[in-house]
């Protein structure tokens, strides 16, 4: 299931990049879904950012 999630994550990724760079070399505004969806990556990346050290903390604490 991680698998998923990761190849998800990053076919997104690799989609939302390239879309707004070929905008920006278009001189074309982005599409709001493409902002969206960016943000929300971004908001899935700083999450992890966060969760992922806490959670190994406390899992190496026996808290988990």
């Amino acid at each position: 299931m991680l698998e998923v999630a990761v190849a998800t994550y990053g076919m997104l990724t690799s989609f939302v990049l390239s879309g707004a760079a070929r905008n920006k070399r278009g001189g074309k505004p982005n599409p709001p879904m493409l902002e969206y969806t960016a943000f929300g990556l971004c908001a899935v990346s700083t999450a992890s950012a966060i969760g992922l050290p806490l959670w190994a903390v406390a899992s190496h604490l026996g808290y988990i």
